[in-house]
């Protein structure tokens, strides 16, 4: 009997119904149906008391499900699918996004037009978009603190009411950089177009193989985004007397103290999003954040002198 997974955002009536409309069709259909709240891929923040909080990554796997599952199906928004991918990326499960959220970035498809996606995947309409994920590891010394999948971005900024962070960043075998500001994004192209793009680093498309460093309010004007090759890891030491507060995908993180140090690099795990269509896009950034909208009236015609 063939496998499918469904995840789903456990606080979302919506999400809740449509999860068990979908299990009771699909196990209609022959299908068997293993079901998991996105819950399990927010990994929660540690204590200052308690920074030791060390998940293994490939432990945040949902009880029974396995290489043998087919596809799965996410139900919620953007948190939610990222919180998915933590869960499942290990295993190489592609995934259907389902968009029960607001803006849905990383959706493929909306809750009216389920039925019809899930028809295209049981006849293999579809093809696989890969996207690469990060490996992000807090250290003491070599005790491995805390660790993460991610696929958007590693953010490490100030606590409210401290001054300014110093960083010393090291990427690959180059030599060490300096930067001082509120804090600094480490972002894959997927994340390029969220916390990133705020703070004013560029959009890339998802399948150039780079990572971008961004400084959050740099105190220099020379500390501006970096773009380079993702097989270069990263290493991220603060120059600080207070703690600092890292952040992976907006839903989980880690004190970091003075004596500890960041660990970035590209994970042998990949995000497999499931397509219903060719991948587009510029469309997707028309549609969602207005980029490349005409703003005047084109000239209908041109005189030649």
């Amino acid at each position: 009997m063939p496998k499918v997974g469904i995840i789903y955002n456990d606080v979302k009536p919506v999400a809740c119904r449509l999860a068990t409309e979908l299990k009771n069709d699909l196990t209609a259909a022959g299908w068997d149906v293993l079901m998991a709240t996105g819950a399990g891929g927010i990994l929660g923040y540690s204590r200052p008391e308690g920074p030791i909080c060390h998940t293994p990554i490939e432990m945040l796997t949902p009880p029974d499900f396995d290489e043998e599952i087919t596809f799965a199906v996410v139900l919620g928004g953007d948190g939610t699918v990222l919180a998915a991918f933590r869960q499942i990326a290990p295993l190489g499960i592609p995934l259907l996004t389902v968009n029960t959220g607001h803006m849905g970035f990383l959706t493929e498809t909306y809750v009216n037009q389920l039925p019809q996606a899930i028809e295209k995947i049981l006849v293999g309409e579809y093809e696989i978009e890969e996207r690469t994920m990060l490996t992000v590891r807090v250290l003491r010394e070599e005790t491995v603190l805390w660790e993460a999948l991610c696929l958007n971005e590693m953010v490490i900024h100030r606590e409210p009411l401290t001054s300014m962070c110093h960083f010393e960043i090291q990427v690959g075998r180059h030599a060490a950089i300096d930067i001082a500001a509120d804090g600094v994004i480490l972002s894959t192209p997927t994340g390029s177009t969220a916390y990133a793009l705020s703070a004013g680093g560029p959009v890339i498309t998802p399948g150039v193989q780079v990572l971008q460093l961004v400084p959050i309010c740099p105190h220099s004007m020379a500390s501006r985004a970096l773009v380079f090759a993702n097989s270069d890891p990263v290493t991220i030491y603060p120059v600080n007397l207070e703690r600092l507060v890292m952040v992976v995908d907006g839903n989980a993180g880690c004190y970091i103290l003075p004596s500890d140090r960041v660990r970035v690099e590209r994970s042998r795990y990949r995000a497999r999003f499931i397509r219903l269509q060719p991948p587009e896009f510029f469309r997707i950034l028309r549609e969602k954040l207005g980029w490349g909208l005409p703003h005047i009236a084109k000239p209908t015609s041109v005189e030649l002198p």
